[in-house]
């Protein structure tokens, strides 16, 4: 095992990837960070490129979270700790971790803390929101409390993807799926899959999934042989989608997983849905969208949304040591760190056929 004065001597730079207001993505020197009392110092040793990412560095911003200046990007990131802080004891040097990047303020004046919704936390910090730097780089300080230690049975591009599937098992424990529950899972991206493989591993049946593209859908039927695909049209009328969708399923949805954010899903999604059902939505777009909303209330549609996660990394970590959930197979595109430019267009452009794109650094 290398020591932390081997590894720097070894890679120096702290590499870090960056986008600005211009909309430009930089590869940059960061500055070594200094670890306090409480932290560790963190090769990043695999981070996964989210769609929120790629959002920040197409249009700026999302809601709220607006980029006034340089930005280092990545919050689904695994490494190994390579220098503790003088109160850490949980941690040592060379222990392998997954990096949760959501730190509250965990004050006991805080109801969202105190009651175990620390995602609600408002003075939360979270890596790559702005103007908060994110994990895509060499070198991190992490606070102890947050770094889950990753068994050896799980790797470190596994144990980066426990992010995504945390999205998945936040968006599965709120929204009540039962076993048995007949499912629809709107978008086979990786959130798509990930909760794809969550809801097979918590019984629902039967499971249908849609995606404009094909190759993502026969993806997802590798993944889980079982699953019905639905190929979305366009420009195709969203109750039309919706009647496609419930021929595959045999049946009106009792839950929709909406994993895009795009209008037109969500109003396949509702119409999609039997009376009494729920839409859930993960996915993230525009500010401001419509919705059938008489639909929605004649047939009492429960439309419901997902602000990331709390209390999931254990249970991923579980999930996945257990053998339930195999998340080895979603990664279609490995770069390091000086081919960021490379791989955010490979995550943002169609004809790559990704799934998840992950910069590496051993």
């Amino acid at each position: 095992m290398s020591s932390a004065t081997d590894i720097l001597a070894r890679k120096p730079k702290n590499i870090a990837i960056e986008t600005n207001p211009k909309h430009e993505l930089n590869v940059v020197d960061a500055e070594l960070p200094e670890q306090g009392p409480d932290d560790c110092l963190v090769h990043v040793r695999a981070t996964g490129i989210c769609g929120s990412d790629v959002h920040f560095w197409k249009t700026g911003g999302i809601g709220d979270s607006v980029i006034r200046g340089d930005l280092g990007l990545g919050h689904e990131s695994s490494g190994i700790v390579i220098k503790t802080g003088s109160n850490v004891k949980r941690l040592k040097v060379g222990d392998r971790v997954a990096l949760e990047c959501g730190i509250p303020c965990s004050k006991p004046t805080c109801e969202f803390c105190r009651t175990g919704r620390y995602n609600g936390c408002p003075n939360i910090i979270f890596y790559s929101s702005p103007p908060v730097n994110g994990t895509l780089r060499r070198y991190h300080v992490h606070p102890e409390a947050w770094l889950h230690l990753l068994p050896d049975s799980i790797s470190y591009e596994e144990g980066a993807l426990l992010e995504p599937l945390s999205v998945a098992l936040a968006g599965i424990e709120r929204s009540g799926l039962l076993l048995g529950d007949p499912l629809v899972i709107c978008g086979a991206g990786p959130i798509g899959m990930v909760s794809l493989l969550a809801a097979n591993a918590a019984g629902a049946a039967p499971i249908v999934i849609t995606d404009i593209d094909q190759n993502r859908l026969a993806m997802a039927k590798s993944l889980v042989p079982r699953v019905r695909t639905v190929i979305i049209q366009q420009n195709t009328d969203a109750k039309e989608n919706a009647k496609q969708i419930k021929h595959a399923l045999g049946q009106e949805a009792k839950l929709v997983l909406e994993c895009t954010g795009v209008e037109s899903s969500i109003h396949a999604a509702i119409y999609a849905s039997r009376f009494g059902g729920s839409v859930f939505i993960i996915g993230v777009g525009k500010d401001f969208q419509e919705v059938p909303f008489m639909h929605a209330s004649f047939r009492e549609i429960d439309i419901r949304f997902q602000f990331r996660y709390h209390e999931t990394y254990p249970k991923a970590i579980m999930l996945v040591s257990e053998g339930l959930i195999d998340l080895k197979p979603l990664v279609t595109h490995r770069f390091t760190l000086e081919q960021a430019k490379e791989a955010f267009e490979a995550a943002s452009t169609p004809a790559s056929k990704a799934v998840k794109v992950q910069l590496l650094d051993d």
